[in-house]
């Protein structure tokens, strides 16, 4: 077959810089100036090079080199870093050098979910700012806690690199703004930096609207059998949408896995909520494990932390619009969210159930308190702290003498009505199984339930309605998580 001449000159002369391109040391985006390395953990450092090329990174006194394999990619392990606030230059040399300046060592999150976790402290279209936007903007000046946000983008293929991002920034009150950057993950890392006194590194992956499926890496949805359908490639033929599974997965996380980090905070449920045709969202529970374990497996990392938001009162059934199949919905959705938490290890649950400003609002505008809720299972589990990081929790439930007698776990500094007045929220049923308005009583460490409706109550709920806000509290200011038990017939 013979080419014509014109296709040949362009290909000579194209060849050597696409045999450059591929030979040039490179890394991928997460890696930049101003970023924080994980402390205390072995740390990935990996690119591409031209193939059999020996390349060195080096930094704070430690250098590793490899030599790229027969595809170009390069891979190399730092030992462990203590915590340091003193910046410091990451070089990487092979055939050149790349050279990464004002790097610092801490503690490394990534934060990820829809909207509410998109939703930055100013104002955006269709969403009103956070309570005190203008004051947390201007305090918002912290050198040592770095940000990186990931913009939105999909991909049918696993990619290996960000096409867009805003790079590693230092916190201030530009950069925040700026970068439009989650306000949870903020308030969040700045408590996780001014009680350890260590630099914090957030890296921001989030997309209004979207459900946990297009999250989730096929490595997750092939861990629960009911699921592992989903982890089928997306071909020509499938749509790509940022409902697709693996669709966001591909493009804004598996870039940057291996990126070494202490854990996830995940701030999503509302999509997966929605819908008034199905039970979908039943399954829930069984796609948070997949997304949990997923990133886990792919991390490399073992059963890093990660903890999640309960997605807040809000009317789905009784709104202009209904959004789900019946008024129980969202209660049954808490409950699935309740238990995941308590099935996956290394995981924890931020209640919000008090966090709703307005139940016409999806977006509440408080999420300092969300950061912070946050951060104390962060400070608590993950960190040892002697924080108080739950409310109380469901135990038991005895059902004697016309009365339900509910105790709880997390009653720490005992049981309280926030405001004293009488508790809210609470129904009992008989053996007719037909919940009434119940009257409860903090008695000790339990809460005893009655209605003069039901002689012998069979069962008991707390917070069992998506616009409930329950005033039942421990000592700590933690509100109690919604609940059912008893024979619900």
């Amino acid at each position: 077959m013979k080419f014509p001449r014109l296709f040949l000159a362009l290909a000579g002369a194209l060849l050597p810089s696409m045999v450059s391109a591929r030979a040039e040391l490179s890394l991928p985006a997460i890696f930049g100036d101003n970023m924080v390395l994980q402390q205390q953990m072995p740390v990935p450092v990996w690119g591409w090079a031209a193939p059999g090329q020996k390349v060195s990174v080096t930094f704070a006194g430690q250098t590793k080199s490899t030599h790229a394999a027969a595809d170009g990619k390069w891979l190399v392990k730092l030992g462990k870093f203590k915590a340091s606030s003193v910046p410091g230059s990451l070089v990487v040399a092979g055939e050149g050098t790349k050279t990464f300046t004002n790097i610092l060592v801490g503690e490394v999150w990534l934060a990820s979910g829809q909207s509410n976790m998109e939703k930055p402290i100013n104002k955006q279209p269709g969403q009103k700012p956070t309570f005190n936007a203008e004051a947390e903007l201007a305090a918002a000046n912290y050198p040592n806690i770095r940000i990186f946000k990931i913009e939105k983008t999909l991909a049918a293929r696993e990619q290996t690199t960000l096409p867009k991002n805003t790079g590693w920034l230092a916190c201030s009150s530009n950069s925040l703004d700026g970068a439009s950057f989650s306000a949870a993950a903020y308030f969040f890392g700045r408590e996780i930096h001014t009680n350890l006194n260590v630099p914090v590194g957030l890296v921001e992956s989030s997309w209004g609207g979207t459900r946990i499926e297009p999250w989730t890496p096929p490595a997750g949805f092939e861990m629960i059998p009911s699921l592992a359908k989903l982890a089928q490639p997306i071909t020509g033929t499938n749509k790509l949408a940022n409902t697709r599974p693996l669709a966001i997965y591909n493009a804004m996380i598996a870039p940057i896995t291996g990126f070494a980090l202490r854990g996830a905070l995940w701030y999503q449920g509302e999509s997966n909520c929605m819908g008034t045709n199905d039970d979908d969202y039943l399954t829930y529970a069984d796609k948070l494990e997949a997304l949990v374990g997923g990133w886990r497996k792919v991390w490399g990392e073992g059963a890093f932390p990660f903890y999640f938001v309960q997605i807040a009162p809000f009317k789905y059934y009784a709104g202009k619009i209904k959004r789900v199949k019946s008024p129980e919905t969202l209660a049954e959705f808490w409950a699935l969210q309740s238990q995941a938490a308590r099935r996956l290890k290394h995981t924890g649950m931020a209640v919000t159930t008090d966090l709703a400003d307005n139940l016409d609002d999806i977006h509440p505008r408080d999420k300092a308190s969300v950061g912070h809720r946050l951060a104390l299972l962060a400070l608590n589990q993950t960190y040892g702290e002697k924080v108080v990081s739950s409310g109380p929790v469901f135990k038991s439930v005895k059902f004697t003498g016309g009365k339900a007698v509910v105790k709880f776990d997390h009653a720490d500094g005992g049981l309280v009505s926030k405001g004293g007045g009488p508790l809210t929220w609470f129904t009992v049923a008989g053996a007719d199984g037909k919940f009434v308005p119940a009257n409860a009583t903090i008695t000790g460490g339990t809460v005893e339930v009655s209605a003069a409706e039901v002689a012998e109550p069979k069962a008991v709920r707390f917070a069992w309605a998506e616009t409930a806000q329950p005033n039942l509290f421990n000592g700590a200011g933690l509100p109690a998580e919604p609940f059912q038990a008893g024979d619900r017939r």
